[in-house]
């Protein structure tokens, strides 16, 4: 199925390793069940798209038009929502979910998020360019440099300057889904994808590629049985067991003193 999708939050990454002895460095999505709050057709709207949504908000916190807008979803208002083009929109059902499982391992996917924003930052940082020498006397280690020719008297449009860096739209072209887990609503993702931890994603089939060999994970399902200790049964503490345990101590320790006592004669004797 193509023009597939899905929303989710990215986690953050970890690592898997194949049975050949690669690791594959991958991105944790967390994708809970995406509603479809919408279903666009040619007939309605000129083109086929679905809009997903997740993340509950509350009713006092949504607006007249997006309580109206999830109730003709049979659902509660949701916090992101997300249009995506769809070939055809058979097979969607206004109201149903869409869990983990649309996408298979070793299919290929474009993720897009948002970056991380960096704040203000100079040419340098910005756009990589280079620094100014170093030495006595200059005046130019960090600046923009020129800002353009004599005529027309002003800045051209595109010239690098410094401003405002991240925080921007950015798409990461065919990356593999490593493992899909539909009870823990996850996708692991190879490569890294734009955002910080906790920020929306939008995981799309991919536009250029297709499927590849899915690669042969190690799973380590080996469960340690807890150390049970076998509880012996006491024995109760009676009268009779005190005098039974002192005779028993005497008898010996006067076995003792009397085999001592014969060492000695023995000694003197000799």
């Amino acid at each position: 199925m193509k023009g597939k999708g899905i929303l989710g939050r990215k986690i953050g990454m970890t690592e898997k390793f194949t049975t050949d002895g690669k690791v594959i460095p991958v991105t944790v999505v967390e994708v809970e069940p995406n509603v479809i709050s919408q279903i666009k057709t040619e007939n309605t709207d000129g083109y086929n798209a679905i809009q997903l949504a997740i993340v509950d908000k509350k009713e006092k916190n949504a607006t007249k038009a997006e309580l109206g807008h999830a109730k003709k979803a049979g659902s509660a208002p949701k916090r992101f929502l997300k249009e995506i083009r769809v070939e055809s929109t058979e097979g969607y059902t206004l109201g149903s979910t869409i869990t983990a499982d649309i996408f298979e391992v070793g299919e290929r996917v474009d993720v897009t998020g948002t970056s991380k924003g960096k704040g203000y930052q100079g040419v340098i940082t910005r756009h990589g360019q280079s620094r100014g020498p170093e030495t006595h006397g200059s005046r130019y280690h960090r600046r923009p440099g020129s800002m353009g020719t004599m005529r027309p008297m002003r800045v051209m449009k595109g010239k690098k300057l410094a401003g405002h860096m991240g925080s921007e739209t950015v798409t990461i072209q065919n990356l593999e889904i490593i493992e899909v887990c539909v009870e823990d609503n996850y996708i692991l993702v190879s490569g890294n994808i734009p955002g910080p931890k906790q920020s929306l994603v939008l995981i799309r089939s991919a536009v250029k590629g297709g499927k590849v060999n899915p690669k042969e994970i190690i799973i380590n399902e080996t469960k340690v049985a807890p150390e049970v200790e076998e509880v012996k049964e006491e024995t109760p503490v009676t009268t009779e067991t005190v005098e039974s345990a002192t005779e028993a101590v005497t008898e010996s320790a006067t076995d003792a003193n009397v085999e001592n006592v014969e060492k000695v004669e023995e000694t003197t004797e000799a």
